[in-house]
């Protein structure tokens, strides 16, 4: 179709509002790894792993939650709906969790924050790509990114701004008797109710999902939201090429179906491509910040400033893959970024190894950090958006997405565990031997997808399969 016939500022502005849920997904997600050194000394779980590991991880479970109820949320309710109630959640979670003042409740909140994380994350790809033109779909599905990583560093400068500087040597009894330990990181958490408020009160004002209305059979309200979006002949051509595939079989969704031969492959390769995504291992430099560049010889005070560094180039680099998904394409950008992670966490384990320090640790962490962002990270999502039929869109993006936080839970809960049993060379040479499996996966199993409707992109895999 003709481009100058897009109605842009419509269709970029339901796509902001909807990857709002993203920015608070990495807002949410990341803004522990700052009040990190604080709770845990407020807490008295400085000596225990495994309480570190739970306290870090226990929005994954939330997420793991919210992951699952969003097939079955969205295919009743619809896309706009489980974004409000998201949003609803972020806010009680960044309340919650920056008043309490014992473990047990903390964690509850975080567990709340997860299940709002769980189904923005599944839900705000999902509806972007649903109301995105082909030709730019890529682009826009990558906002979502974008906003995550924007969440990501918007956490990591406030951690930075709200924290007082801490003098080197501070012990842990000044760092919990400091403004820091008892006030400092309470509001790192309450700083979030200002975004989730606003996604809350913006997310009323989106249209539904058209291609959730003709599944639901309200073809008026589906064809208005499209000629927004298009114009006229844009709304009818869409129309007809959604209604095909949903006449094709059933159009309610239907949990049987994902068992079929034809669903079976698309399952497996969503659910690999989520799990590697996190297994690939750069999360743990999110939110292990403070044991990664201590180990390496910095203050925490200087920890705070190198992640903020870290969450500049991040953005910086999801620019790129906004830029690049819709030209060099999905299956390019994939196997770039599992096999440059592979040789840089080879590099950045062997310093560990030698015990080199200081800036060497930092740039090989920033080369990760570029390389993921540019291409693991933004098109993952992008990739699970597209590759299942309309009819089952919900369902299928659901056991992706839960797929996506087991995985991010197992990695998370068990870095503390694996860098004392392997020290940080080992593990991260563990990450590099994952790197170097997912590259092989997808040079097989993973085809291009740039450019096609998400009909034309469901008719190709069924005919493959």
């Amino acid at each position: 179709m003709n481009k100058s016939t897009l109605n842009n500022r419509f269709i970029l502005g339901i796509t902001m509002v909807s990857a709002m849920g993203g920015l608070l997904f990495g807002y949410d997600w990341v803004v522990i790894g700052g009040a990190k050194p604080f709770y845990e000394r407020y807490f008295d779980i400085i000596s225990s792993p495994y309480l570190q590991g739970w306290a870090m991880s226990s929005a994954l479970i939330g997420c793991l939650v919210g992951a699952l109820a969003s097939g079955y949320i969205s295919e009743r309710y619809g896309r706009k709906l489980p974004l409000i109630f998201a949003a609803a959640l972020f806010t009680i979670s960044a309340i919650g969790t920056g008043a309490v003042s014992h473990f047990t409740p903390f964690i509850i909140y975080r567990l709340i924050g997860g299940v709002g994380i769980g189904l923005a994350s599944a839900i705000s790809p999902m509806y972007i790509a649903e109301i995105s033109p082909a030709s730019i779909r890529g682009r826009l599905v990558s906002i979502n990114q974008l906003t995550i990583v924007i969440g990501i560093l918007s956490a990591q400068i406030i951690n930075y701004l709200i924290a007082d500087k801490i003098k080197p040597g501070a012990t842990d009894l000044e760092i919990i008797q400091s403004w820091n330990g008892q006030m400092g990181w309470r509001w790192m958490f309450w700083a979030e109710t200002f975004l989730s408020i606003s996604f809350f009160l913006l997310a009323f004002f989106i249209p539904e999902s058209p291609r959730f209305l003709l599944k639901k059979g309200k073809e008026q309200q589906a064809l208005q939201i499209l000629e927004r979006i298009g114009g006229r002949d844009y709304a009818v051509a869409e129309e007809e090429n959604i209604a095909k595939t949903l006449n094709s079989s059933n159009s309610k969704a239907d949990w049987r179906q994902l068992r079929s031969k034809k669903m079976r492959p698309l399952l497996v390769l969503g659910i690999i491509l989520a799990i590697f995504q996190q297994w690939c291992g750069i999360n743990v430099i999110f939110n292990y910040a403070e044991e990664i560049f201590t180990s390496a010889g910095y203050s925490v005070g200087d920890m705070l400033f190198n992640i903020v560094i870290t969450g500049a180039v991040n953005l910086i680099f999801t620019f790129f893959a906004m830029r690049m998904v819709d030209s060099w394409g999905r299956r390019k950008l994939m196997l770039f970024g599992s096999a440059g992670l592979a040789l840089i966490y080879l590099a950045l384990g062997s310093s560990y190894f030698f015990e080199l320090e200081g800036m060497a640790i930092l740039i090989l962490v920033l080369i990760a950090i570029a390389t993921y962002a540019m291409t693991l990270a933004p098109i993952t999502w992008v990739v699970l958006s597209e590759i299942f039929p309309n009819r089952v869109r919900g369902a299928a993006m659901a056991i992706a997405t839960t797929a996506l936080w087991t995985a991010s839970f197992a990695l998370t809960y068990t870095f503390p565990i694996l860098n004392s049993l392997l020290n940080a060379s080992g593990t991260f040479w563990l990450y590099a031997l994952i790197c170097f499996l997912g590259f092989m996966f997808i040079f097989k199993r993973l085809p291009e997808t740039k450019g096609k409707s998400l009909e034309e992109v469901e008719a190709a895999f069924q005919s493959k399969n």
